[in-house]
């Protein structure tokens, strides 16, 4: 189970959805999301093994180096032994190539166990964005969620792979250094090891600063990345406001927040490194004055000069350990991020006896169906009625009446807190999702266009779908005429958003969209309101012909749109208060007809 994240205020959660806000900081490092984590190097553990391995024989070999210098200081250059000298010197320089060697391939293999635990994180992190419900997108902004897939992973990559396996290293090193220099000398041995508490004494003290200074790098990051991608979003308002100076000054002050908590951060972090080699300067020269004053003549000089060199080597791990232990500081603030993403629920999923839907006729039924986005205030409160299979429902009201929540939960797209919806009868809270959606056709307010071409965009509704089947279907809803007229005709590139093509133009193509899917059940919302009168004509053609044997949800403000469907549901405060075809509304003389005269008055 992932570790759980800090509870937040009602108000903490209501203003979280802002750039400049910062998320919450764990008090400590949470070992759940670390152990979480060792999956992923477990995938690797083959590679791992074998640099592992390759790492410690070539740290072997690199050991030996010292002792075939102090056997020819001490033994082949007093007895004048020339071959043997020449021989400890090709035992050096072979052991340094061996292990330059080893070292090469086993950075191979970490730098491709990295690639795959990279590629491993973000596939599991992007799949699970993919089954998060609308409410989770609703509360933080684009930005801080970008920046969990992309810069995040590719930030503790390097702590995940490199790091764990380095600190294994670095320990054995250490171990093997402590035995090669107690056979050298037991009293040199314990001088060069004497640092050690001190320096573990200030590491446990600093530890819990230097974490919570990485985790502000973190938020102010996030912060940053969401302000640029929703400056870059906002462009068009940016420069038809002439908003870019006071934009830049935003910048420059998240910007600097960011700096001051890298610099506090990095300061930190170096006083580890400071300490570290202070340490162990002091340790090596008391190493040398301990054997050359203390000792003498005990300690000879190729002994002396050897136990420099462990000294060295043993203080070297330990400085490597001190960055390792930075790198890990730092990746797992971001692990954190990264992992409390993975452990957000996915409200919006099959139940554990959740059955396939069958093919439907389109009977809807709402059964006292009572929803709210939060605590505080009720959107639908015992919502009834029933869609009967071929039936177009129209669902008009003032914003906010929650017209667009009926339809989303229709779709699944929250959960329904009190009543039932049935569709043929089946409950739809016990169906599979990919069975429901598939036999529903649905365009949101909001049109969007993917990168890519426009039958690209239209074959998102069915991949399988061939090059006639889309032609139709842009037919059938007016958008062949200007996308004949297009340089390359449907294999127009668009860019990301649409840009090239209007706003009218981008709701054609995903009402093309829709239509190609074939739905039994078909829901538009807002369907046609950036489209011209005369274009809407040619839609209405098209939704007519569309919604025979079909069960159709209408939202729409222009009257034209819905006067001609079966029945309209007229939306208020979250109540359905009237109910009935247009001509019987209208003769009612209620909200709807006074909603009537006002548009006809403007």
């Amino acid at each position: 189970m992932l570790h759980k994240k800090t509870v937040q205020t009602p108000r903490a959660r209501q203003n979280r959805n802002r750039y400049d806000v910062d998320e919450y900081l764990d008090e400590k490092i949470s070992l759940a999301n670390f152990r979480y984590c060792l999956k992923y190097i477990v995938r690797v553990k083959g590679r791992m093994i074998a640099a592992l391995f390759l790492s410690i024989l070539g740290s072997l070999i690199g050991l030996s180096g010292p002792l075939f210098i102090q056997y020819a200081l001490d033994v082949a250059i007093p007895a004048h032994n020339i071959r043997l000298l020449i021989t400890m010197a090709l035992f050096l320089a072979g052991s340094i190539i061996i292990s330059i060697g080893f070292g090469a391939i086993r950075n191979i293999l970490v730098a491709r166990a990295g690639q795959i635990i990279v590629h491993d994180i973000r596939y599991d992190l992007f799949s699970h964005l993919q089954r998060l419900p609308f409410s989770y997108y609703d509360s933080r902004p684009n930005g801080k969620i970008f920046v969990r897939v992309v810069p995040y992973v590719n930030s503790v990559s390097d702590a995940l792979s490199n790091g764990i396996l380095n600190f294994i290293i670095e320990i054995l090193n250490i171990l093997f250094i402590m035995f090669f220099m107690f056979q050298i000398n037991v009293q040199l041995a314990l001088v060069t090891i004497m640092g050690l508490p001190v320096l573990a004494l200030f590491i446990w003290i600093t530890k819990t600063r230097q974490r919570r200074a990485w985790q502000r790098v973190s938020n102010k990051n996030s912060n940053l990345n969401a302000y640029i991608q929703e400056s870059i979003d906002g462009v068009r308002v940016t420069q038809a406001f002439d908003r870019q100076n006071s934009n830049m000054a935003i910048l420059d002050r998240l910007a600097a927040e960011r700096n001051k908590e890298w610099m506090s951060a990095i300061y930190i972090s170096n006083t580890v490194w400071f300490t570290t080699e202070t340490i162990s300067q002091i340790v090596f020269s008391f190493v040398y004055i301990m054997g050359a004053y203390w000792m003498n003549p005990m300690a000879t000089f190729g002994m002396l000069l050897a136990m420099g060199n462990y000294t060295w080597r043993f203080w070297q791990p330990i400085i490597n350990l001190g960055n390792i232990y930075n790198t890990f500081v730092n990746g797992m603030a971001y692990l954190d991020r990264i992992f409390d993403t993975i452990a957000e629920p996915v409200l919006i999923a099959d139940a554990p006896d959740a059955q396939e839907l069958p093919p439907i006729r389109g009977h809807v039924q709402f059964d006292a169906v009572s929803f709210s986005y939060s605590k505080e205030r009720a959107i639908l409160k015992n919502i009834s009625f029933i869609a009967e299979p071929s039936e177009s429902i129209a669902l008009v009201g003032p914003t906010g009446a929650g017209k667009t929540t009926i339809v989303s939960l229709l779709s699944r797209f929250y959960n329904i807190e009190e009543g039932k919806v049935l569709i043929d009868g089946y409950d739809i809270m016990k169906l599979t999702l990919r069975s429901l959606r598939q036999q529903m056709g649905i365009m949101l307010q909001d049109s969007f266009i993917f990168t890519g071409s426009i039958a690209d965009n239209i074959r998102y509704g069915k991949l399988d779908a061939t090059d006639e089947e889309v032609r139709a279907a842009a037919q059938l809803i007016g958008a062949h005429t200007f996308i004949e007229n297009l340089p390359e005709g449907y294999n127009t590139p668009i860019s990301e958003h649409g840009g090239g093509i209007s706003h009218g133009e981008k709701q054609l193509i995903t009402f093309a969209r829709t239509l190609l899917s074939d739905p039994r059940i078909l829901i538009l919302d807002e369907a046609t309101s950036s489209i011209d009168t005369g274009t809407e004509q040619l839609v209405q053609e098209g939704i007519r012909t569309l919604m025979k044997g079909r069960t159709s949800f209408f939202i729409a403000h222009r009257l034209s749109t819905i006067r001609d469907c079966s029945r309209i549901l007229y939306i208020h405060d979250g109540q359905i208060i009237e109910s009935g075809t247009h001509a019987t509304l209208m003769a009612s003389k209620g909200a709807y007809y006074r909603l009537c005269q006002a548009q006809y008055l403007l």
